[in-house]
């Protein structure tokens, strides 16, 4: 008994650690990402700047206007892929999930293309359809699963065929009309751009509802990912967990597509990052991934600014040369434990 709470204990510093530690660095990369960029000046014109001090208004409109909304798109959209991945990895069981694989991306990529092919001067709506393509996606994949009784498999075979049927009519629809390609691309790349605060409030409202409710069934998806048998036995509402799981997925990667356009691999990338640090209870593993994937596309972002200024490469490029890599490796390692099984 002594042994099981000193070792309760040991995880539990180690969580709070790996917290700890995630926060600063967080810190550190904001102040860096909000200092230096293709516009260069001191730190004391900064500082002076930053505290909105007479005969700095050049320096303030870079920091207030161009920087810190676009520091804001890069911390939301860290939290909602990370915890959209959590999330996935967890109900699903298994570690190559991603919001790609409920929908999200090939939905939002869809409903984009559908209306920059209807409505071509209609950019103001794009947000709106891109989070509407995503979500309704979801919705159409987990009501096919749940006529087969939301089995991981069945979820994640839904899932596939989905995407595939829509990414068919993205192909279709941008070899009707080559501008709309054009268009599309920047938006299949995902990347930042300085936006009005007031327009990232909804999305940062639906990413923080879905942290906070992830956070409140974590007891329970901790019990889910003993299996669904074991779930079951004590007292977890299998199905019903698993559906919830599933739409805060989609909706915080949904909110996400809406004002970041298709970034990739965060999802996939960040929560095997938090496991290493804060092992798989899912609450810690939840607040680690959301800090993780903050600092993983912040850093992305900047190095895509500074490497090539003044031109700026898409942070989705820097997320994909980071994240592709990182994939070979977990399919690697998946493949070494299946043979070690054998």
């Amino acid at each position: 008994m002594r042994a099981d709470r000193s070792g309760e204990r040991a995880y539990l510093c180690r969580s709070k650690a790996s917290v700890f530690v995630m926060a600063a660095l967080l810190c550190g990369v904001l102040l860096l990402s909000l200092r230096y960029g293709s516009s260069g000046f001191g730190w004391d014109a900064f500082w002076q700047a930053l505290l909105c001090r007479e005969g700095y208004e050049t320096e303030r409109i870079i920091l207030y206007v161009l920087r810190m909304p676009r520091l804001l798109e890069g911390v939301l959209a860290g939290v909602g892929l990370s915890v959209s991945g959590v999330l996935l990895q967890s109900v699903t069981g298994n570690s190559l999930a991603s919001p790609n694989i409920i929908g999200v991306n090939s939905g939002a990529g869809f409903m984009v293309i559908l209306v920059l092919s209807f409505f071509p001067s209609a950019f103001f709506a794009l947000p709106v359809a891109a989070f509407l393509g995503a979500f309704l996606t979801t919705l159409l994949i987990l009501s096919i699963a749940g006529k087969m009784g939301t089995a991981k498999l069945t979820v994640i075979l839904a899932g596939i065929a989905c995407t595939a049927m829509l990414n068919a009519g993205i192909s279709f629809l941008s070899l009707l009309d080559s501008d709309v390609l054009v268009s599309y691309n920047y938006f299949s790349v995902g990347g930042f751009s300085s936006m009005d605060m007031h327009k990232l409030m909804l999305p940062a409202l639906i990413i923080g509802c879905c942290l906070l409710v992830s956070l409140a069934f974590s007891g329970q998806i901790d019990l889910l990912c003993l299996g669904d048998s074991m779930a079951v036995s004590l007292g977890v509402r299998v199905k019903r967990l698993r559906l919830l799981c599933m739409v805060c997925a989609s909706a915080s990667a949904a909110a996400v597509v809406s004002f970041a356009g298709l970034l990739g691999f965060v999802g996939l990338v960040v929560p095997h990052i938090a496991r290493r640090l804060a092992g798989n209870n899912t609450r810690w593993l939840l607040i680690t991934s959301a800090f993780a994937g903050s600092i993983l596309v912040l850093l992305a972002d900047w190095l895509g600014r500074m490497l090539f200024a003044p031109s700026e490469l898409p942070v989705g490029v820097m997320m994909a040369l980071v994240g592709a890599p990182f994939f070979f490796v977990l399919l690697m390692k998946r493949r070494a434990a299946s043979n070690a099984g054998l």
